[in-house]
């Protein structure tokens, strides 16, 4: 029989009052907006309808409160991240790598088996 090697996963996010603050779909939209310079590059790319990535923005700057993308040309083109937004994703990356780093670590104490990222 072959050893058992299960995968670690570990899928953290921030809430308040029950409304999402902040976790890794808006991270991973952000990071492909970052990346292909629009949310139409982004959307294309991460397989979602440009209207529910808009809505998803939308609900996650309403509930913080703050804008996490400005506009930077054309019809659904050009966006880029807002300094509010890349110090989110920036914390929120950092926050989620340092939470990973220690469960696989205590992982690796309490389970009997390799467990792997």
């Amino acid at each position: 029989m072959d050893m058992l090697q299960p995968r670690m996963r570990v899928k953290i996010w921030l809430e308040h009052e029950d409304k999402m603050v902040f976790g890794p779909g808006c991270a991973m939209l952000l990071r492909e907006i970052e990346r292909s310079g629009s949310l139409a590059g982004a959307v294309k790319t991460l397989g979602m309808s440009y209207r529910a990535a808009w809505g998803h923005i939308k609900k996650v700057e309403q509930n913080l409160g703050q804008g996490l993308v400005i506009k930077t040309s054309g019809n659904k083109g050009g966006y880029s991240l807002s300094d509010e937004g890349r110090k989110l994703l920036e914390a929120y990356e950092d926050w989620r790598g340092a939470v990973e780093e220690q469960a696989f670590a205590l992982a690796g104490e309490l389970f009997p088996w390799a467990v792997r990222r």
